[in-house]
């Protein structure tokens, strides 16, 4: 008996049956799943999408928001068509709930406010928050992207920068960084008595210059570059999310991934240095241990019997990229548009900023005072409902689980369309389009037709960490504003509200300010 020649048949045997299983597996993956979890949602009535291979909607997604960035509209606050055509199009096509493929993951876009706020307050973890490209969590792997336990570690070591008693010591840091930016718009139209300005790289650079006074003890100057860094790696983020992701596609070396790269650690050691000398700080004294970067250190030396609830200095890195990022661009995104609304409703502006000599004169906004206002409170949530800086929020099932009359299996996405819930004419009525803050005089829950319509910073119990410290950030550098200048749309102004990331001018807010 020829033994080599028997070892050889059973290798290639084996060989053969390897490939047979990879490709079982891989043929599982890519079809046979899919396509019956496609079946049994559509079972239950759901009407959508047919599932496409691998690609499942991406291409067609990525076609109509091509076609729809490619011109600017009117002037006007219809603004859907042009920033989630492909998500308002499944719903106009299909009804409240249409079925939608995320690559070969099947995707629900829930356009009921009952079935989000279920959704929105799940407090046995039924749902978590999709998985996604692993070249976007370059970005941040900080709180909003944390599951479970470690999810409230964290949110636990963080809630404490955020109370009441702690915003109001940072009213006067919200103050200065205003200050500076009022001082600056002075200048440029003292000369003339005018001045056009594109307010959106401005307001940027003020909500920037917040977060490291607030957050991290330290001005613009010296966060200037890591801002700038994260920029940057924004941008590559995007071109991340809107292309198919290959398994380990990250780990080669091509000119952007290394760009990636490069630039994670770049951002990572500024954030590391910093740290390195708030921790030396701390230890001799020198730091009141007021921001958050402090906290998030301090909660080191105070840790309980559960080693989970101590921050690595990795995971502080993370926490401090993501309030970086998300605490400037959320904020400018708001005050941007604020600016561009008021601009487009002169008759607001100057309410508004009669409100503001009332209650404070030519002196800076005091924390009573911005607690008292009305009309530019009603202001900024109506600038939240027609232009959220988010204008979508995604979870995915992680377990089988009734939501409304469906019965979710494990593995759908969830798309919970913030963006056409606040310009739905079912919940708002038929002048949804029309900016009236009005609808916000008796609050937010009296102002939709549905509790959950209304929900610029999210719901339940992963609502947004940051939000009285974004709104209040917003009424102080507005009431400023307001304050020292009038403004008006420029005629090189451009309507053209788009997404990276967060809901942005794609061709600048070019703004005439004239001073008072």
């Amino acid at each position: 008996m020829d033994l080599s020649g028997v070892f050889t048949t059973g290798l290639i045997i084996i060989s053969l049956l390897l490939i047979i299983w990879g490709a079982l597996r891989a043929l599982n993956s890519i079809w046979w799943t899919p396509k019956k979890m496609e079946k049994e949602l559509k079972q239950q009535g759901i009407k959508g999408n047919s599932y496409k291979i691998l690609y499942g909607d991406m291409k067609e997604l990525m076609s109509l928001m091509i076609d729809a960035w490619s011109w600017p509209m009117n002037l006007g606050h219809a603004i859907v068509p042009r920033v989630t055509p492909f998500v308002m199009n499944a719903v106009q096509n299909y009804g409240k709930l249409p079925l939608i493929w995320a690559g070969k993951t099947p995707r629900l876009v829930v356009v009921d406010p009952a079935m989000v706020k279920e959704i929105l307050s799940d407090k046995f973890n039924h749902f978590e928050k999709p998985q996604v490209n692993p070249l976007i969590l370059v970005l941040t792997r900080g709180l909003t992207s944390l599951e479970g336990e470690k999810w409230a570690n964290h949110r636990k070591i963080i809630n404490p920068a955020f109370h009441l008693e702690k915003l109001k010591d940072m009213v006067q840091a919200f103050s200065t960084s205003c200050s500076e930016l009022i001082e600056r718009w002075q200048k440029l139209v003292e000369s003339q008595g005018s001045c056009e300005l594109d307010v959106w790289p401005e307001l940027e650079s003020l909500t920037a210059d917040v977060i490291s006074r607030t957050a991290f003890g330290s001005n613009y100057e010296e966060g200037k570059k890591i801002f700038e860094l994260q920029k940057e790696q924004a941008t590559l983020v995007i071109e991340a999310m809107q292309s198919l992701y290959i398994p380990g596609f990250r780990f080669i070396p091509t000119r952007k991934n290394r760009k990636r790269n490069n630039l994670d650690k770049e951002i990572k050691a500024m954030l590391k240095q910093m740290i390195d000398k708030r921790e030396q700080a701390i230890k001799t004294g020198q730091s009141d241990a007021g921001d958050l970067l402090s906290l998030m250190l301090q909660s080191n030396n105070h840790v309980s019997d559960r080693f989970s609830e101590c921050l690595t200095i990795e995971e502080v890195i993370e926490e401090c990229k993501l309030f970086h990022f998300a605490g400037q661009e959320t904020t400018s995104s708001l005050l941007t548009w604020t600016m561009i609304v008021l601009a487009m409703h002169p008759n607001w502006q100057e309410e508004a900023r009669r409100e503001v000599h009332q209650f404070c004169r030519k002196n800076p906004p005091s924390f009573d005072a911005i607690s008292h206002f009305k009309i530019v409170t009603m202001i900024l949530y109506e600038v939240l409902r027609l232009y959220p800086p988010v204008v979508e929020f995604y979870r995915h099932s992680c377990k089988t689980i009734k939501v409304g009359n469906v019965s979710l299996p494990p593995g759908v996405d969830l798309t919970l369309p913030i963006l056409l819930l606040h310009h739905d004419r079912d919940l708002w009525g038929e002048d949804v389009e029309e900016f009236k803050p009005e609808r916000f005089a008796e609050g937010i829950s009296k102002a939709p037709k549905e509790q959950l319509a209304f929900f610029p910073f999210g719901w339940g119990p992963k609502i947004c960490v940051g939000q009285n410290f974004a709104m209040i950030e917003a009424k102080m550098a507005l009431a400023m504003i307001l304050q020292n200048f009038s403004f008006e749309l420029s005629p090189s102004y451009t309507h053209a509200p788009y997404t990276v990331i967060t809901l942005q001018p794609q061709h600048g807010a070019q703004i005439i300010l004239h001073h008072l």
